[in-house]
């Protein structure tokens, strides 16, 4: 089939690479405009823009997949179909109806479980032991459109969502690709998504992101996890922001006070409802990424202190 490519993240490219290695021919690549990228904001291309660029392909990068022009290239290019992953942008039905199969959603989730922008985040969040990825063809309610496949993936019990994101983006290549050869060949029909079991993944903000150390360990390790490496878990100390890496929890710990810092040669825990937890790494304003024990050489927390506050 003849396919244009969406998508825009890190996490698309490997569902790009595997679509050029497959029988299909990807003809142009639909990816978020450049944006402002690093210390001199100079804007930068899309990850996906990057390698379609390096394989010397098409890259239309509408300000929004309405826009007139865009339409008239997508028509123009002829697309069987539209494979889709981490685009960013909504599809309208003037987009949806030009290509002859639709487009097909590479979808982080089980679904209908966790819709919407940030499924990996929230199934971690929810302390989900089992999580997966669908391909589904796209239709104006969000990410309810009828299913051609899934697959699971275990949630293993330390991972954070860029470890998660990064298995399912290789196993969602492959199931991609399978999905464009069972549309193409008609062995492969969308089959709609069960009403009930609907669940919703908002995207997580920086404020949601602030620990609450007056939570069980057990979600105060989730919540760091869910928001590794984004927005990034983050408290207070001494009324700074301090960004945090992931925390594993120790029930053999002596008991804290949530927030209470407690400091060594070996490590640095802090207190939570339940057991404390140990911080890995730490990064304050305007420094860089350090561990937590040389974090706290440098600081010296007093007896007592408390994070959060």
């Amino acid at each position: 089939m003849r396919l244009v490519f969406a998508g825009t993240p890190e996490v698309a490219v490997p569902a790009l690479d595997g679509l050029l290695a497959s029988r299909h021919e990807v003809v142009a690549v639909v990816t978020r405009p450049d944006a402002p990228a690093g210390r001199g904001r100079m804007p930068r291309r899309s990850p996906v823009g990057e390698r379609a660029d390096a394989a010397g392909l098409e890259v239309l990068n509408p300000a929004s997949p309405s826009d007139p022009d865009f339409l008239r290239r997508l028509a123009e290019l002829e697309p069987d179909c539209c494979p889709v992953v981490a685009y960013g942008a909504l599809l309208r039905p003037a987009a949806l109806e030009i290509p002859r199969h639709g487009w097909v959603n590479l979808h982080f989730s089980l679904l209908p479980a966790w819709r919407g922008a940030a499924p990996v985040q929230r199934a971690v969040l929810a302390g989900d032991d089992v999580t997966g990825a669908a391909t589904f063809r796209i239709v104006e309610e969000l990410d309810a459109g009828p299913v051609f496949g899934m697959l699971t993936e275990e949630v293993r019990p330390r991972d954070t969502s860029g470890d998660l994101l990064r298995r399912l983006a290789v196993s969602g290549a492959e199931l991609l690709a399978r999905t464009m050869d069972g549309i193409e060949s008609g062995e492969l029909s969308p089959r709609p998504q069960p009403t009930s079991g609907v669940s919703l993944a908002p995207k997580l903000l920086v404020e949601d992101a602030q620990v609450d150390w007056s939570a069980p360990a057990m979600r105060v390790d989730r919540l760091v996890r869910a928001c590794t490496p984004a927005p990034g878990a983050w408290t207070t100390h001494r009324g700074e922001r301090l960004k945090l890496g992931p925390v594993v929890p120790d029930s053999n710990a002596p008991r804290l006070a949530p927030g209470e810092l407690a400091a060594d040669k070996r490590r640095v825990l802090v207190g939570t409802a339940t057991d404390a937890v140990e911080l890995t790494e730490v990064q304050q304003r305007g420094k860089r990424r350090m561990s937590a024990v040389e974090w706290a050489r440098g600081t010296r927390p007093e007896s007592g202190e408390r994070v959060g506050e």
